[in-house]
């Protein structure tokens, strides 16, 4: 896959995420970065895979609670079990809206999405609320004074404290009606030893968007002014889990939060 915008230089966190899941959608720069990762940190593709996971219980358990237009904030690469493949399977008339700066992400979904009238992609700046709800993928698509879901799965670790993501999680909060959803999943440390911490640190610190890690409680206040649905703020394996097995030591070594909260009449 060739880029005209010389990405192969540079290691991106959206097409590592891609490769840990087997997408074919990342450059050798990003294949070497994922793996040297996994050799000091094995569970680093542990925490893509509970993610998407924990993506399709929740766009499921909305699409069931009614929900049929989704706004995914820094949607990523298109792979496997998109959002709109899992909307449109239970309701085909449900409106998916994705957005991400990421150039080669934008130019694959575009593709993807090339014949689908109900999904659309958008290449903004999720920290620009305002921009991203005017933008005529997404304020052509959806109607914000019906209840929407807003998507912001594996996107807020990439925004450091100086971004304020409350505040922008607010920003989008205010926008949407009552009975609208949030969705938020998050990178953790929850069997990262200290070693393996710093690895991840600098690998990331190699790509535009290097992380931060957050706790419970540090992802629970990003969602002030909604309601937080059972299970609340937890591991990600463990929110409304499938019958997979896992103990609570697996959980854990997903490295990862995740939760769906409800915006309640104002």
């Amino acid at each position: 896959m060739a880029d005209p915008h010389g990405a192969e230089a540079v290691p991106n966190l959206a097409r590592m995420y891609d490769y840990y899941l087997g997408g074919s959608h990342n450059f050798a720069v990003d294949r070497a970065a994922a793996d040297r990762a996994l050799r000091t940190v094995p569970h680093a593709r542990t925490f893509a895979l509970a993610n998407r996971a924990f993506l399709g219980r929740v766009v499921r358990a909305l699409v069931a609670d009614g929900i049929d237009q989704f706004l995914d904030l820094g949607s990523g690469v298109p792979t496997v079990g998109n959002v709109h493949e899992i909307a449109q399977a239970a309701d085909p008339a449900a409106r998916v809206a994705y957005v991400d700066i990421e150039p080669v992400a934008v130019g694959v979904a575009g593709q993807v999405l090339a014949d689908n009238p109900n999904a659309t992609i958008t290449h903004a700046d999720i920290r620009d609320p305002a921009a991203v709800l005017a933008a005529p993928g997404v304020a052509d698509l959806l109607d914000l004074d019906r209840p929407v879901a807003v998507l912001a799965i594996a996107i807020l670790h990439a925004l450091p404290d100086a971004d304020d993501p409350a505040g922008i999680l607010a920003a989008y909060r205010d926008a949407c009606a009552p009975g609208s959803h949030l969705a938020v999943s998050h990178l953790a440390a929850t069997s990262f030893s200290a070693d393996q911490q710093k690895v991840v640190r600098e690998v990331l610190d190699e790509t535009p968007t290097p992380v931060t890690l957050r706790t419970r409680e540090q992802l629970t206040e990003m969602l002030a002014g909604y309601e937080i649905l059972e299970p609340g703020v937890c591991l990600l394996p463990a929110w409304r889990p499938d019958d997979t097995g896992t103990t609570a030591a697996d959980d854990a070594d997903s490295n990862g939060y995740g939760a769906l909260a409800r915006l309640s009449a104002r």
